[in-house]
Formats: structure tokens, sequence, C-alpha cells
């Protein structure tokens, strides 16, 4: 019997799991990349960004209130001018309009003309324009402007105001790319000291997490808003870009600032939970309320209104208006909290994933499910709490989500193998143990384990014991090694005889051996089954006794004793080694039936229990036989070929009556079957004058 293959399937079946999990983390599909951004929305949940004690950041606030008193959007450009011109007066460091003023203002009087006679056209000439007034006040007030890149190309680019430098060894920027720009009226830009990019992109799940530092439009590389607004503010004109040489970014810096961004010059943000203290409204500004808290500070101009759309999900949970999404990047970069998910973090993710699944896949394989699953639950929380400890400490986002999900995979792989791996090898040891015990006893202790202790219990049981004649002269002629094989074929017919049968081999004796029934699972038919086994054996060694002796191997007959009794059956040995076996008297009687054999001149003898038990199978009676050391006799019988013998029963119904004629008729039954052994010692005892049915043995 071949032993299972211990290591290959397994490694196999593990490295499937292993790999699943690693190709699942390197391809990234949406929806890993949903679980881990939902992973560091969770850390900004239970520690959002912690408020500076002096924000340098305001949001002035067209909100429905300010709507609601001063008329609905957009405004005309001479009252944003007004708004302007109080924030100079308060003393604001730069003003950042999260605004588009692409056309020309609606109510200047050049859209009235063609609409009013020419002398009242002529009068509204003499009007100062609006948006010439609102660029005058950009001149007299630091201010950023804003503009749309599109998808669609345009002609038109936006007002520079600054350089950009690269590292020496940077390849061209892999930044979000756009093929247009619409840009504010060229009188405003002129004016504004700074324009960048109103545009950033949320994820798939709506929500802004990451606002650009840099984009380009066409070839060209533009600020965002908030760089814009950063650099203005700083009073800076350059901007370094730090890239490798395949244009991935990692740092843009602004003067001493230096903000740490993702490959594509993205700014993760570190949102605060409220910046309500912050927000102010357009209508108070506009009436001369809060001017002190506009100095020295960064003005944001932009909309909560609904009507106005620019609402915005955040990671905190809510809509926030896409003005706060600028704000809290530009405070977040003034405050010195970067928030960042370096360069780096993929690689070190990738190789913590791939040696703690390797670590995982080992121990489990090789120790055990339990063991691996204490390891799982240790790497899991390791991996966990420093991905936590990064991100509280230092502001690092490392993704613990995926890798976890990937652990798990691994030792799901390596568990299924362990499992496939464990079952193989219990049915191999089952297969093997039953090479050596009875299948069905190897069956029941693997499905009672309980039963696995030393003791037993009464139950009656029937018991067929085998015995090959002339073994001895057998071993004498023959090779060792040739009768080991000749024994083996013979045995391994009768065990399989056995088995199908369902009896529990108890125990071989050299030639011999000795077959238990209703044990260890109670058979309620089990005098049947002894009897049908014992028949099938008799059957069996006959024929391969005449195959063996045709082929020159003098293989003599086999005896067989059947029996039925109450018995003791369970473990029996002591603490290190146990053998199941039966105890009692019908035990004995049964072993001695099968010897019995030789001298009745049959070779299969049951007893009268095994006679009642089987009604319809014909038998022809031996006699009382009171065995040595027995005070009671037994009756036996020899069960026949296939009908009944009537002439031997006839012939035997006369012993117990008339002795003349039983002798008379046994001799006559002897003349006509001179190899019938039964035949031949009823005959004997006769001869010798013993005219009875009982048949006292002197011998064992």
């Amino acid at each position: 019997m071949t032993p299972p293959g211990r290591l290959t399937p397994r490694l196999l079946l593990a490295c499937a799991g292993l790999l699943t999990a690693c190709a699942l983390y390197l391809a990234e599909p949406a929806l890993l990349q949903t679980l881990r951004n939902a992973l560091f929305d969770q850390y900004q949940r239970w520690q959002p960004r912690t408020p500076p004690a002096q924000s340098p950041v305001r949001v002035l606030d067209i909100d429905e209130e300010s709507l609601a008193r001063l008329g609905q959007w957009p405004w005309p450009r001479d009252r944003m001018a007004q708004l302007l011109e109080r924030l100079r007066q308060a003393g604001a460091a730069v003003v950042v309009f999260d605004v588009l003023f692409a056309e020309a203002d609606r109510s200047a009087a050049a859209h009235l003309y063609a609409q009013l006679p020419a002398d009242v056209a002529a009068q509204l000439d003499q009007l100062p324009d609006p948006d010439e007034i609102f660029a005058t006040a950009l001149a007299q007030q630091p201010a950023v402007l804003g503009f749309a890149a599109t998808r669609t190309p345009t002609s038109n680019l936006p007002q520079s105001r600054f350089a950009v430098r690269l590292t020496a060894e940077a390849g061209a920027p892999s930044v979000p790319g756009y093929a247009g720009a619409v840009v504010p009226l060229s009188a405003l830009g002129r004016n504004a000291l700074g324009t960048g990019a109103m545009t950033f992109e949320s994820d798939q799940d709506g929500v802004v997490r990451r606002v650009p530092l840099m984009i380009r439009v066409g070839n060209h590389l533009w600020p965002s808003l908030t760089a814009e607004a950063l650099r203005v503010y700083l009073q800076q004109s350059l901007y370094r870009v730090d890239a490798n040489r395949h244009g991935a970014l990692s740092e843009l810096g602004i003067g001493n600032l230096r903000l740490p961004t993702n490959r594509r010059g993205e700014l993760w943000i570190h949102y605060r939970e409220d910046m309500s203290a912050q927000r102010l409204p357009a209508w108070q500004v506009l009436e001369g309320h809060a001017a002190s808290q506009m100095k020295g500070a960064v003005v944001l101009v932009g909309s909560s209104a609904q009507g106005l759309q620019d609402l915005r999900f955040s990671p905190l949970g809510g809509m926030i208006p896409g003005v706060e999404v600028h704000a809290q990047a530009i405070e977040q970069a003034l405050s010195g909290t970067p928030l960042q998910r370096p360069h780096w973090a993929a690689p070190l993710e990738a190789a913590t994933l791939l040696l703690a699944a390797l670590l995982l896949c080992a121990l489990t394989l090789g120790t055990g499910a339990l063991t691996g699953a204490l390891t799982a639950t240790t790497l899991l929380a390791t991996l966990n709490l420093g991905a936590w400890w990064a991100y509280s400490r230092h502001g690092l986002l490392l993704d613990a989500f995926n890798p976890s999900i990937g652990l798990l995979l691994a030792y799901l792989g390596a568990s299924i193998a362990r499992h496939l791996a464990s079952e193989r090898q219990q049915r191999w040891v089952r297969g093997a143990f039953s090479r050596y015990i009875s299948p069905n006893l190897v069956e029941y202790l693997v499905r009672h384990p309980e039963q696995l202790r030393l003791g037993g219990e009464r139950r009656h049981c029937s018991f067929v014991f085998t015995d090959l004649t002339d073994s001895t002269r057998l071993m004498d002629g023959q090779p060792p090694e040739r009768v080991v094989s000749l024994l083996n074929d013979y045995l391994d017919g009768i065990i399989q005889i056995a088995f199908r049968h369902e009896g529990t081999l108890e125990r071989i004796m050299g030639d011999g051996m000795a077959i238990l029934f209703s044990a260890p699972l109670a058979q309620p038919d089990h005098q049947r089954r002894a009897l049908a086994c014992a028949l099938e054996i008799r059957r069996f060694t006959r024929e391969h006794a005449a195959a063996r002796q045709a082929a020159g191997v003098a293989l003599g007959c086999t005896r067989i004793g059947v029996h039925s009794g109450e018995v003791v059956v369970g473990n029996f040995g002591g603490s290190t080694l146990f053998d199941y076996r039966a105890l009692g008297d019908a035990v004995n009687v049964a072993a001695r039936l099968e010897n019995l054999n030789r001298h009745l001149g049959t070779d299969l003898c049951v007893s009268q229990a095994i006679r009642d038990a089987n009604p319809a199978q014909p038998m022809r009676p031996i006699g009382d036989v009171q065995l040595k050391g027995k005070a009671a006799p037994i009756r036996l019988y020899e069960p026949c070929e296939s009908a009944p013998d009537e002439a031997y029963e006839a012939a035997f119904a006369l012993i117990a009556t008339d002795s003349d004629r039983a002798r008379s008729a046994f001799e006559q039954l002897q003349a006509q079957r001179p190899g019938d052994g039964l035949v031949r010692f009823q005959l004997e005892r006769l001869r010798a004058g013993v005219c009875s049915e009982r048949i006292v043995m002197t011998a064992k």
C-alpha cells in the first residue's frame, strides 16, 4: 500500500491561495480600491485632523441667506469688486475665487444697447463697466482666480505668473491631463496675481480624498487653485517638482513649504471635522461685519448654496461645499500636518503580504490549522495595528485591508490544502490499519472514539474458526518464500469473504483465523451471517485447494467450526496496547468445533444455535457431542452442499432404536460414498458397539 504524497499537492493548493491574493493586490480591482479608500476614511473618522490654534484660512460663503439678501447668482461684477474691496480693507493676505469669471458681466450696459432707445443707450454708455471695476479691484488686492480644465481642446490658456523647476532626472510628470481650459476674462486674469485650476476629481464612490497640485493642459503644466493660493500667499514665483525618471511625482515645493504628493501630483487631504468657525457669509462681509477675522488670512470665496451645485462628499461623511475642499487642503499645508501615501507604500504592502503569507502557509501546512489560525490572527492584528500607528503618529496611509484579505486567502488555501492532506492521510492510515484489523472495527472506532478504552460488555455473538490441515507438511516441502506466498493467497481469500459478510477479523493464528460477528456493531442476524460466511469459505477453500493441487502443491483441506453464544467483547490488555476480542465459553466451543472436524470426518461443523437460526439451510445431524471438560452435550450438524441428505438422516434415525439396521444402513452408504467422512465416522462407532446419538469426546 503506497503512502500518500506529503508535500507537492499541499504546496500547490497553498500557493494557489497565495498567488490569488498577490494577483488581486497587484491588479487592484475597483472593489478592492473602494475597500481600501473606505479604510482610509475610517481612519479619518477615528482621528480627524486637529484644527490649528490660529487658522490662516477663511471661507467667504455665498450661502442661501446671502443669495436671499443680495439676489440670485451670478452677482454683478461691481458687487464682486465691492466684496473684494471690503476684504482689502480688512487686511486679507490673498483672496482666492473658487468661481469662474469666463464671460462678461451680463448686467453691463453693453448687453442692454440692443433693447433700448439710442438716447438711453448713449447715457448708459457713460456708466463704468462692472468687469473693469472688478479688474481694478483685483489690481489692488492680491487675488487668485480659478479656471476650469476641460476634456475638449481650446485655444485659450490661463495667465502665467509662475515658473516650474523639475529635478534633473525627472521625466514628463504624470499629472492629470486635460485637453483645454475655460479661463477668466483676460482683463481679470491680467490683474490677478495667480490663476489656478479649480478642477479636482472624486473617486468612484464620489468622495473627494485628494486634490491635484499640478495638472497638464495640452503640453503645459499648470498649478491647481490650491497650489496657486499657497504660492501667492507665500509670495513665491517658483514651483519645485520632484519626480523620478518615469515622471512619478513625490513632492511639490513652494518656498520653504514641501508638500508630499502621490505619483500623480495629488495631495491627500486630512480633513478636520468642522470649519464653521472659519466660514463667513458673504452678506456680512459686504455689510462691514467680521472684518477683524480677515486680517492676514487666505480668504476663499465660494458657495454652499445647493442651487449652485458645488457640493462634494467628504470622507468624514455628509456633503461639504467644493470651496471647503480647497480650504481644508490649504490649511493642512500651512499647518504642517501632511497626510500622505508614500511611493514606497505599495511595494512595502506587497512585500509584507508575500512574506506574511509565506510564513502563514508554512506554519499552517507544517503544524496544523490551529497554529495557522493563531498565526493569522496575530499577523492580521499586527498588520492593522501597525497601519493605524503609522496613520495616527506619522500621517501615513498604509493599506492594511487588502493585505488582510490576501492573508485570509492564503490561509484559506493553506487550510484547505492541510485539510485535504489530513483527510488523505486519515484515509491512508485507515486503509493501512484495516490491513491489520478488521475494517468494520476501524470504522467503528473512528465513529466512536470513546470506545477506545479498556473494558468490555456482554453480547450474544457468533464465531467462525478456520484452520488449514497438513500445513506443516506443506512448509517442509517448499522454500519459505514460496510458503509465505501460498499462505498469503489462501488467507487473503478467506479474509475477503469475512469482510463481505461484515465479519470482524478477531485474530490470525498462523494458517487459521477467528472471525467474529455482531461486534463491535450489533448484528441481529449474526448467526445467519456466520453460517453464510462459513459456507462460502468452504466453497473457496475447496476450489483453492483443487487449483493448487493441480499445480503440484499439496494444499490440505480447511476445517471450519461455527458457534453462537454470550460472550464479553471489548478492549483487553493494558494502557500501552489494546486488543479487541471476545472472551467466553462460546469462543472456546467454536474453536473446539473447528478442531472436532478431524475426528468427525467433516470440514464444517456447526452448533444447534446456528442450526436453529438457519432453518432453511439443509444440515445433517452429527449427534449430541459432549466435549471434554463439559458436563452437558451440544447438538452438532454438518451443513449440506445443496439438498437435504435424506438417506443419511434415515440411517441416523436408526442409531437410537436399532443398531443392526443402523449399521446396515451406514454400511450401504459407505459403499455408495466411500469419501464421506461423517458416514465413515458413524459406521466406525456402530462397529465399535456404540449405538447412541451421544458422542463423548475424550480429547480436545
